[in-house]
C-alpha cells in the first residue's frame, strides 16, 4: 500500500500519525475509562513531545469531557485543537502600503533549516507574484552567505551582502534601500543563528529591528521562528527565549516529517501564544505547506 503523496500534510504527520497518535488511540478505545487508562494517555503525549505540563492539562480537561458525556478520543482531540493559538484574520506577511515592503525576519539555531525555509519562502512569494529580496544578516558565517547566495540564484530572486563579519545591521539598512529603489514586496532577513544563551544574539536583533523601524518607520516586521520538529522540548526553551527578546509573530516548524512526535506543534503555540504558520515536510523547495490547524489535526487523527 502506497502512503499519502509526498510534500502534503497527510505524509509530513505519517511518522506522528503511526506513533504517538496511534498508540493515544489504542488507550483510548479501551473498554476501561479509569485512572490507568488515563496515565497511559498522558505518558503518551508526553512521548509525542507535548510536554508534561501540558499532558495533565489536556488530560484534566478531557476528562471532565467524557464526564459530561464525550467519546474519550473525541475529547482528547477536541482539548488539542483548543491549544491553538487565535490567528489574524489578514495577509501575511504585512505590507502597510504600496510603497512600503513586507519585511520577514527569520530567525533560529544554527541547524534547524533556517536557511532552507528562508529558499522555501521566497520561492513561495516570488511564484505568486510578488517582487522578493533576500538579506543576508548571517554575516558570523561566511558559509552562511554562500548558501544564501545559492539559494537565491536557485530560486531567482535578488540577495544584498556584505562580506563575512559585516555589520548586519548594515546589511539590513542597504537592502532596505534597494527594497525600496527597486519596488520590492517581500525583504526576507536571514539572522545569526547563535546559541539562545548568548546575550549579544538577542542585543544583534534588537539593533536589527531598530533599523527596520529607522529606515522603513511605517514597516510591521514579522519575526518567524524557524523550529526543528526534532528537537521538541529543547526547540521549545530556545522559541521562548527569543520570543522573549525579539517578539515572535509566527514558527516555521522544520523536519515535521522526520519526526514521530509532531506534539511539539501543540505545546509551542500554547506555550507562546505564537501561530505555527509553516510546515516544512520535505526537501524540495515547494515543501514548505501552510499550517492550517484543523488540516494538522485532521492528518494526525486519519
Amino acid at each position: 500500500m502506497s502512503g499519502p503523496p509526498e510534500g502534503t500534510i497527510d505524509a509530513g504527520v505519517r511518522r506522528s500519525r503511526l506513533g504517538f497518535v496511534s498508540r493515544m488511540r489504542e488507550v483510548l478505545r479501551a473498554s476501561d475509562t479509569g485512572d490507568v487508562m488515563w496515565d497511559e494517555v498522558e505518558e503518551t503525549l508526553i512521548a509525542g513531545d507535548v510536554g508534561a505540563s501540558l499532558a495533565l492539562y489536556i488530560v484534566g480537561r478531557a476528562r471532565a469531557d467524557v464526564a459530561r458525556g464525550m467519546v474519550p478520543e473525541i475529547a482528547v482531540r477536541h482539548e488539542l485543537g483548543a491549544l491553538f493559538a487565535r490567528r489574524e484574520p489578514v495577509p501575511w506577511p504585512r505590507k502597510p502600503a504600496p510603497d512600503v515592503p513586507a519585511v520577514v525576519l527569520v530567525i533560529g539555531v544554527n541547524g534547524t533549516g533556517k536557511t532552507t525555509t528562508i529558499a522555501k519562502l521566497a520561492h513561495r512569494f516570488h511564484t505568486r507574484g510578488a517582487k522578493v529580496l533576500l538579506a543576508a544578516g548571517d554575516t558570523f558565517r561566511a558559509a552562511a552567505i554562500e548558501q544564501l547566495q545559492t539559494w537565491a540564484d536557485r530560486v531567482g530572486v535578488p540577495l544584498v551582502a556584505h562580506a563575512a563579519g559585516a555589520d548586519p545591521s548594515a546589511v539590513v539598512y542597504d537592502a532596505l534601500d534597494a527594497a525600496v529603489a527597486r519596488g520590492i514586496d517581500v525583504v526576507i532577513v536571514d539572522t545569526a543563528g547563535r546559541l539562545h544563551t548568548k546575550s549579544n544574539l538577542m542585543e544583534e536583533l534588537a539593533k536589527i529591528r531598530r533599523t527596520v523601524a529607522k529606515r522603513l518607520p511605517d514597516a510591521q516586521p514579522e519575526v518567524l521562528f524557524v523550529l526543528d520538529a526534532t528537537t521538541g522540548q529543547n526547540g521549545l526553551s530556545q522559541a521562548k527565549a527569543f520570543h522573549e527578546s525579539a517578539g515572535l509573530t509566527g514558527i516555521a516548524l522544520t523536519k515535521l516529517d522526520s519526526t514521530a512526535k509532531g506534539g511539539v506543534a501543540f505545546a509551542i503555540e500554547r506555550s507562546l501564544g505564537v501561530p505555527v504558520l509553516f510546515a516544512g515536510v520535505g526537501e524540495r523547495v515547494d515543501h514548505l505547506l501552510d499550517f492550517h490547524p484543523d488540516a494538522f489535526l485532521e492528518a494526525l487523527f486519519a
